[in-house]
């Protein structure tokens, strides 16, 4: 028998994401969706893609309304998950998209974010090395709380551990620019979001060391083994709905060759169903993770520039969130982990 799920913030593009892959897990069944402003509208007023849903009406978003499920996934913006997950039953998987949860320093959550920090609940990445060679599923295995990442913090992440984790790089230089589509900014109307504002445009935000996801960054790197972190970080929203490409570079220490450095994310991700090293000189494109949980990570080397050079492309809606979501609640769950999942990108 299916175990019951509810959805809460459900009409957002994380939310609407959520609902498209659980729609098709063959042991969850979303019973419950609830929202804010759309409380009382069709489910299919709002994502009028997911007919399979069709019978949903959004509900308000309560801890009575939450509870008796099997599962919960919370959606909502930052700070709004905390004190709605301390009503829910310990015994609920509770799997937050949402920051408020994800830290592990109180200090840090303030100091990004502004208000009373909820806690640290077990962090749903997976693939994520740790410093001493396991990975991160193994601390998800059985639990009811888990804090899913950022989508910035992924696509980083998931570039770069690999020289972190054995040593390839200087984190005191390490250097990221981002190109974000515009759907990680959320749903809410935004006049820098309009197609007028987006269209032929790329804007750099959250510069300067000010982007929420930068603590999350260095918490991730810590944990594969990082330390001395100077991290200059900078995201681009571009005009495109979804997606992810990150170019993170760091200055090589030693001298590994091209392909000493390349083998070292050949190593850590030959396992991993979600993460595809491309060829050498070959290079990822957004375009070819939409829609998909997968990782496209180009890994080369600079030696003019004595840098390490690796760019991820994730669906930012995808394994940037949702996908990561479902990921982590079937490893807690037992299930197989790629269960309700894919690894191909919808094109063109």
């Amino acid at each position: 028998m299916s175990l019951s799920v509810a959805v809460a913030g459900a009409s957002g593009y994380a939310g609407g994401e959520l609902l498209r892959l659980l729609a098709q897990h063959p042991e969850l069944e979303v019973r419950t969706v609830t929202a804010h402003s759309n409380a009382g509208q069709p489910l299919v007023s709002v994502h009028p893609n997911l007919r399979s849903l069709a019978s949903l009406t959004f509900q308000e978003t309560t801890p009575e309304t939450l509870a008796g499920h099997d599962v919960v996934f919370l959606a909502l913006p930052h700070g709004h998950s905390g004190a709605l997950a301390a009503e829910l039953p310990a015994s609920t998987l509770v799997v937050d998209a949402g920051a408020d949860h994800r830290l592990e320093r109180a200090d840090e959550w303030q100091q990004y974010y502004g208000t009373e920090h909820a806690g640290t609940w077990p962090y749903g990445m997976p693939e994520l090395i740790l410093a001493d060679g396991g990975r991160q599923r193994r601390e998800l295995r059985a639990a009811r709380r888990i804090a899913v990442p950022g989508c910035n913090a992924t696509a980083v992440t998931l570039a770069i551990a690999p020289a972190v984790a054995t040593g390839l790089v200087d984190l005191s230089g390490l250097t990221s620019v981002l190109a974000v589509g515009s759907s990680g900014a959320g749903r809410a109307a935004k006049t820098h979001l309009l197609a007028a504002e987006l269209t032929g445009s790329a804007t750099p935000y959250g510069v300067g060391g000010t982007h929420r996801h930068l603590p999350e960054i260095a918490q991730n790197l810590r944990s594969a083994g990082g330390d001395g972190i100077r991290h200059s970080f900078t995201p681009v929203l571009v005009p495109m709905s979804r997606g992810i490409l990150a170019t993170v570079t760091a200055p090589l220490v030693g001298d590994a060759t091209a392909e000493q450095v390349r083998s070292a994310w050949l190593t850590a991700y030959g396992d991993e169903d979600f993460i595809h090293i491309t060829a050498p000189g070959d290079y990822p494109r957004t375009a070819d993770v939409l829609g998909s949980n997968s990782v496209h990570i180009g890994v080369g080397l600079d030696e003019a520039a004595g840098r390490v050079v690796a760019i991820a492309a994730i669906d930012n809606l995808g394994k940037g969130t949702a996908g990561a979501a479902v990921q982590s609640a079937n490893i807690a769950l037992g299930f197989d982990e790629g269960l309700g999942l894919s690894a191909d990108g919808v094109a063109p």
